[in-house]
């Protein structure tokens, strides 16, 4: 497939290139599952799609995507493969950082087209800052899709000659990002979970590394960015979250759609199809409702701030409550639903190899990550109420 895949998709849309790959994911989810990678010639076909494209910037090569195109794809994808799913959001969401850097430095990044940015979270380790950039030692964990990545980062506060700690505008620790080539990153294999085991996110080190200013930015302040465009007034934790619920809907649409086949013929204890059960067909139509409502609402939620964000200006706090109000929704309602589906199929979702397992399993390790916290609800309320968030998420 991959031989012709890039005239194949000339023009299509992001969605419907996710689409054509159905059959290749499915062919490939049980070896994914099983050695933690997305093996050939799948992760060609996912390059040549260019679905990992979907967020970085057209000045260096990308596809800039409006965010709810981008929700519908990384939709798509997880409903044949979560962990696919989510090392798509992952490395887009990684390319977010490419309207903080230097063009020259984004460009040289990205001048391959296979070029993927994997990370894991802040934590506390230091950079130092010395003449022409930084040495860093160190462990990060949570790398999703670090085996296929050709660059690395890590998220550090940075530590002055002096001593001090370095500060940014607001006055407290900024943090910085800085970017090396993967194999100056030394992998650990720490990713032994029970769901989404195909994103591999793993654990790394670097020790003393040197990195050049000009492949350091930081992406806590949205006014520094170089790059205009709407896509990139959203802030990148609103579309982080935004892949993370097209992950939710993918896994959940998915559950849904094989009990829906389940309930066609199983019968249990000889009293008639499930599908004939009247509760069943009530809850059935009211998950269907639930999580075709959740998306539109999202997908609302996007394309209006979409209508009336500035180039250059980021969206403003309300702007961002909505999106992570719609974003946390999504996510609780995709999980609900994908609960429900589980649990209606009875037996039939227990075994191995099931529709049902090995989603019920993505779905509930997607459900400890921070995108899928709560407390979302409760910031989201405080400024809806006109009070200052306690949480800096949005």
């Amino acid at each position: 497939m991959n031989d012709i895949i890039g005239t194949t998709f000339a023009g299509q849309a992001p969605v419907t290139r996710a689409r054509a790959l159905a059959p290749a994911l499915d062919a490939a989810s049980d070896d994914i599952e099983r050695t933690q990678r997305i093996p050939e010639p799948l992760l060609s076909d996912l390059h040549a799609a260019r679905l990992f494209r979907m967020l970085l910037p057209r000045s260096v090569g990308g596809d800039e995507v409006e965010p709810w195109v981008y929700l519908r794809a990384v939709e798509e994808i997880a409903r044949h493969d979560g962990s696919v799913g989510w090392n798509i959001f992952v490395a887009n969401s990684s390319a977010l950082i490419a309207p903080f850097l230097p063009l020259r430095t984004a460009r040289t990044i990205y001048a391959d087209a296979r070029a993927i940015i994997a990370w894991g979270p802040p934590n506390s380790c230091r950079a130092a800052a010395v003449p022409g950039g930084y040495k860093v030692s160190g462990r990060w964990d949570f790398a999703s899709g670090c085996r296929q990545a050709s660059w690395m980062g890590v998220h550090c506060l940075v530590s002055e000659p002096g001593g001090g700690v370095r500060l940014n505008t607001a006055g407290r620790p900024t943090v910085r990002t800085l970017l090396f080539p993967a194999t100056q990153a030394e992998l650990i294999h720490t990713w032994d979970v029970i769901g989404l085991r195909g994103t591999a996110s793993d654990s790394y080190t670097t020790t003393d590394l040197f990195v050049p200013e000009a492949f350091s930015g930081t992406r806590e302040d949205p006014t520094l960015r170089r790059e205009p465009g709407r896509l990139y007034a959203f802030t990148m934790q609103g579309l982080y979250a935004v892949g993370v619920a097209g992950v939710g809907f993918g896994i959940a649409g998915a559950m849904l759609d094989a009990f829906i086949e389940l309930a066609g013929r199983k019968a249990p204890r000889n009293v008639g199809r499930l599908a004939d059960n009247a509760v069943v067909q009530s809850d059935v139509a009211r998950m269907t409702a639930q999580l075709d409502a959740a998306r539109a609402y999202l997908v609302e939620t996007l394309s209006a701030i979409w209508a009336t964000a500035g180039a250059d200006a980021p969206i403003d706090l309300p702007a961002r409550a909505r999106v992570r109000l719609a974003c946390a929704h999504a996510i609780h309602t995709a999980e609900a639903v994908a609960d429900y589906a589980y649990k209606a199929a009875g037996t039939d979702a227990i075994f191995l190899g099931t529709a049902f397992e090995r989603r019920f399993r993505d779905m509930h390790t997607l459900s400890q990550q921070i995108q899928s916290r709560a407390a979302h609800f409760e910031s989201v309320g405080q400024v809806l109420l006109g009070i200052e968030p306690s949480a800096i998420f949005l």
